[in-house]
């Protein structure tokens, strides 16, 4: 697919209308402005030589008729062009964001979230501009060039090689504006990159700068980052700005010249004087024409950045997708193509697993890793800082692949699954609570968009969060800021936790999910979980050893390496690590 092609797919028939529409109402406006001029020279040459007034009269009208045509033909093109470009930006918007949401991290990796949020705004806004020029000016200005330069040839064709010598001039000024402003403007949404980087970097962590009084630190960073944005647009502004001085002072040469050269015809009575107030007329439409195509070209070009970055986004193909199915022979003997899109049980197993985020047997985070995990057991999780405790369970419901080895869930390999099915069965609390703007209700309903309420009631009570709700005056209305800002971090994660279990998962993953709420109250929400999914497993990453003592099998990770695993009492006499950890601990009380 052409460049083209892809930022216009999928362009809704009406948006299409609009884009045809204004053309051609641009073309009825040129045809207006292009007829006055000859309607003015009649009157000078004939009505006003003649002293004929009721010609003068009737031209006149005839005149101001075309004008008010035009003026209507230019108001409808402009409201046309906008609603094409509008819609079109929304599209292109739309189908840009879907792309995203099929990236796995690795690909999101690739641009970082600040350069995916300029593409959406700052770039698509740039296109939008250079669609509704393109749809309204790129067929205005030729059709107003082609109809000046044979209405000035018709008046007198001596008299035109004046524009005539001026087109050459124009196209390598123009030339050398659009090669050297492109690499500029590039170079300027690059910085603009480096600047949403900074606000989205301090607005997440904006607790953080408050509690260490790091604004002012913050505020030089941004101001060095907007100067540098000031600094490159100014740069490739000050080369575009040639433009119109460059265009302007052709034209008014050009005007001079036929001043000067069609006076003297008009003294030698070789040219009347109607003539040649339409052809300097024309000279000025056919000149304007030129200078708007001119913009045109140039905005063009420098879109040239913003359609090569959207591109981009559309050419990446995501690492992670739907498996094309594995072949299944029926017993007719056919064959057919088949992807699993039921998992039959919550049975997890890593065979020789190891995973590198760079793509790198020389720099893996997790190396050979072997375990198998029996259906609706409770397995615990036990690490430093570092030992890849996450990024193993992330590899469960494919967010990542393996750079090497099987992970298998229900007794098949996770890559034969329908991506749906696998991530709909795997339930995942983070350490790092995310909730939306919105209500409790709204969030909770995340895990089942059709939950009751009383389901929802269930999960609260489950997750030690429904005492806490019925406290907030308006319950589980109770509008939330944006990250649960309004609620404490222990509030947030039991949220979380009553989320996952409104979605009723196969495999429940709790990654340091209750590290903000004291020992009492995660106690209680293990033993809830243990009721309301008695069959579903439970891998329970922790810190404490208190939230992973009664477990079924504990799994110590060291460096991305299982170091030892067993039941709470075979690890403190076999196992250095979490002995060390548990004895820690015990002081600590």
């Amino acid at each position: 697919m052409t460049t083209v092609g892809k930022l216009l797919h999928g362009l809704e028939k009406k948006y299409k209308v609009y884009s045809l529409l204004c053309p051609l109402t641009m073309i009825g406006e040129v045809l207006m402005e292009t007829a006055i001029p000859l309607m003015m020279a009649k009157i000078i040459d004939v009505g006003i030589a003649e002293k004929n007034l009721p010609y003068v009269l009737k031209t006149g009208s005839l005149m101001i008729l075309m004008s008010l045509v035009s003026l209507i033909f230019g108001g409808l093109g402009a409201r046309f062009g906008a609603l094409a470009s509008l819609g079109f930006a929304r599209n292109l918007r739309q189908r840009l964001f879907g792309k995203i949401q099929t990236f796995s991290f690795g690909n999101i990796d690739n641009f970082s979230s600040s350069s995916l949020v300029t593409r959406l705004t700052t770039d698509v806004t740039n296109l939008q501009n250079t669609y509704q020029m393109i749809v309204r000016i790129c067929f205005r200005a030729p059709f107003m060039l082609l109809s000046g330069v044979i209405l000035a040839f018709h008046i007198n064709s001596r008299l035109s090689l004046i524009f005539l010598a001026a087109i050459p001039f124009l196209g390598a000024a123009l030339f050398f504006i659009a090669a050297t402003a492109y690499p500029r403007f590039k170079t300027m949404l690059a910085q603009y990159d480096k600047m949403n980087s900074r606000v989205q970097e301090n607005l997440t962590a904006i607790r953080v700068v408050k509690s260490f009084v790091r604004s002012d630190y913050e505020s030089r960073k941004f101001d060095e980052a907007a100067y540098d944005v000031r600094k490159f647009q100014v740069r490739a502004e000050r080369i575009v700005i040639l433009n119109n001085p460059i265009m302007q002072a052709v034209v008014y040469v050009c005007i001079i010249l036929a001043l000067w050269f069609g006076g003297n015809m008009i003294v030698a009575g070789n040219m009347q004087t109607g003539e040649l107030v339409s052809f300097i007329s024309y000279i000025g439409q056919i000149l304007m024409s030129l200078m708007m195509l001119s913009m045109i070209f140039i905005t063009i070009v420098l879109s040239r950045a913003s359609t090569q970055r959207i591109t981009e986004v559309f050419d990446e193909i995501p690492e992670i997708q739907n498996p094309s199915g594995i072949n299944v022979i029926h017993s007719d003997g056919s064959t057919t193509k088949e992807i699993f899109k039921r998992v039959p049980n919550g049975g997890v197993e890593f065979k020789n697993v190891s995973f590198s985020y760079v793509k790198d047997e020389k720099n893996c985070v997790l190396s050979d890793v072997n375990i198998k995990i029996e259906s609706g057991s409770v397995v615990g999780i036990i690490g430093g800082t570092g030992s890849s405790k996450s990024t193993f369970v992330s590899l469960i419901p494919r967010l990542y692949d393996t750079l090497k080895g099987t992970v298998s869930v229900g007794g098949i390999d996770v890559r034969k699954y329908d991506l749906k099915t696998l991530r709909n069965s795997v339930a995942f609390v983070l350490q790092k609570n995310v909730l939306f703007s919105g209500t409790i209700k709204e969030n909770l309903r995340w895990g089942n968009e059709n939950a009751t309420e009383e389901e929802i009631v269930n999960a609260c009570i489950a997750s030690d969060a429904h005492e806490f709700i019925s406290t907030l005056p308006l319950g589980y209305d109770t509008v939330l800021g944006q990250g649960g800002v309004n609620i404490s971090g222990g509030q947030k994660q039991r949220l979380c936790i009553a989320r996952a279990l409104l979605k009723k998962p196969s495999i429940l993953i709790l990654d340091d999910s209750t590290s903000a709420v004291d020992t009492a109250t995660d106690a209680r929400i293990r033993m809830s979980l243990k009721k309301i999914l008695p069959d579903a497993t439970k891998i329970i990453i922790a810190q404490r050893i208190s939230s992973v003592k009664d477990a079924d099998v504990i799994y110590v990770f060291d460096n991305g390496k299982v170091n030892g695993y067993g039941t709470h009492s075979e690890l403190l006499e076999n196992n250095g690590i979490y002995r060390e950890v548990y004895q820690s601990q015990q002081s600590q009380n």
